[in-house]
């Protein structure tokens, strides 16, 4: 990724850096967001929508409750790392070389990244590690197109907690909506390429993929 994206804004009449779009997403879904105006809104969305080498892919469990560690010997950090593989299985391309950047959960997790990694690598036949280059922890607000990922998927987040207290965020979302042609609220197809959103269900309901 370049260290500086920028955008030609014809309304502000001049050049607007890519930082500039996301300073307004930290903390977005921690607070009621009076400061971001709709614009606000248009021009993040806008921009991801507009660039055909940005994509979007979140796995949701809709109900934690249902989850049964014990009965797959497997602790909560287990099972998040198993979300990370079927989250990204499904859009690795054995053409393509891919460097994964995961939001730092603690410091404990770099046992964890390092069998992710060779799950991936395996499940891909990747033994000269030509797909699955390299696999690291950042923190997600230094890195401006992960905090953009995070606002998607604050979003979706939204949807299906059923919230709508907020307008703002209501906004952002009916404004996804409209751009992606999903209401976010299902699977979308496997090979859907922009927006793709994978429904968790427990083994007790069949996955759809």
């Amino acid at each position: 990724m370049p260290e500086r994206i920028v955008k030609y804004d014809s309304d502000k009449n001049g050049i607007i850096s890519y930082k500039e779009i996301v300073d307004t997403i930290d903390s977005y879904f921690d607070n009621d967001a009076t400061t971001i105006t709709p614009d606000d809104i248009n021009t993040m969305i806008d921009y991801f929508f507009d660039d055909d080498d940005l994509h979007f892919r979140v796995l949701v469990v809709p109900d934690k409750s249902v989850l049964d560690h014990a009965a797959y010997d497997q602790s909560h950090d287990d099972f998040y790392f198993k979300m990370y593989f079927d989250l990204l299985k499904v859009i690795l391309d054995p053409k393509n070389g891919y460097n994964i950047y995961l939001d730092i959960k603690d410091t404990r997790s770099q046992l964890k990244i390092n069998h992710l990694k060779d799950v991936l690598r395996s499940s891909h036949y990747d033994y000269e590690h030509n797909i699955i280059r390299r696999i690291q922890q950042i923190r997600s607000h230094e890195v401006e197109i992960v905090q953009l990922a995070d606002l998607l998927t604050g979003a979706i987040s939204y949807v299906h907690r059923g919230l709508s207290s907020s307008h703002a965020k209501l906004a952002l979302i009916e404004k996804i909506q409209k751009r992606s042609g999903y209401s976010l609220k299902f699977s979308t197809l496997y090979k859907e390429d922009k927006v793709n959103i994978f429904i968790w269900r427990s083994t007790s309901v069949k996955n759809a993929r």
